[in-house]
């Protein structure tokens, strides 16, 4: 690991995929135990056009959500990591792709968390768009309703999470591309940088001039941007970085 990369860094941008939230328990999707590797059937409940058009498919989405692992998943010294960065005083933005609030509950401050493709901690009403917290709705599905419908009009629910197909927030998205362009560093950690558009956040920032570190354990398609690629486990490696950048302590290694 290069300390060169984090010397007077004063500004970060993190983007973090499941890879971030494995140590919590909470399996990835694409990896040799991933969520879509083990049943490559679970994408088409993770598809909107799907799930808004067929009653079994949402019901195979709620079961997935039903027992996930997610909702008693702990933060992990990764996420504890990155809080503890921002509350050493470096301006820190998180923009995640994962949807468990685990950056939060780490104790990084909600308003510098920007949750790209939703949070499953709140049920949006596919009608009138209403949200609810997700605790209610989770509760009638475990108790047999598998196609849960909005109690105002009666319109489907679903998780508060963007599926394919659906349309990212653009104020979102505009939101996170000022973020990766004025951002000193980029990391992308524990993300395959294979969804877009968020994966180009990582090109946003390194043709704004800004450095872009990856942390993951697989080849990404941004890993030749990147001034450096630290392959490494994530639970190792950030809170290293985030030592360095704060100051805390020398990198080795």
């Amino acid at each position: 690991m290069n300390s060169n990369y984090f010397d007077g860094v004063e500004r970060v941008a993190v983007l973090t995929g499941a890879g971030i939230s494995t140590d919590s328990g909470i399996p990835d999707y694409r990896g040799p135990a991933g969520v879509w590797t083990r049943d490559p059937g679970l994408v088409k409940a993770f598809t909107y056009q799907s799930f808004m058009a067929d009653p079994a498919v949402r019901a195979a989405f709620w079961d997935t959500y039903l027992d996930s692992p997610a909702w008693s998943a702990r933060p992990n010294p990764a996420h504890r990591a990155l809080a503890g960065l921002e509350h050493s005083g470096v301006a820190v933005r998180v923009l995640t792709q994962n949807v468990d609030g685990l950056h939060q509950g780490a104790g990084s401050s909600a308003r510098k968390v920007l949750e790209l493709h939703g949070s499953m901690h709140e049920v949006v009403c596919t009608g009138c768009g209403r949200r609810t917290p997700s605790g209610p709705t989770m509760a009638r599905v475990r108790a047999g309703d598998r196609d849960p419908r909005c109690a105002d009009c009666a319109a489907i629910l679903k998780l508060a999470v963007v599926l394919f197909g659906e349309h990212l927030d653009p104020a979102v998205t505009g939101l996170a591309g000022r973020i990766a362009a004025n951002a000193q560093l980029m990391l992308a950690v524990g993300s395959s940088l294979g969804v877009e558009p968020v994966a180009s956040l990582c090109a946003v920032a390194v043709n704004a001039g800004n450095r872009l570190v990856i942390v993951n354990r697989d080849p990404t398609p941004y890993d030749d941007l990147a001034a450096e690629v630290i392959r490494e486990p994530i639970g190792v490696a950030l809170p290293r970085i985030c030592a360095a950048v704060a100051g805390a302590t020398p990198v080795s290694g």
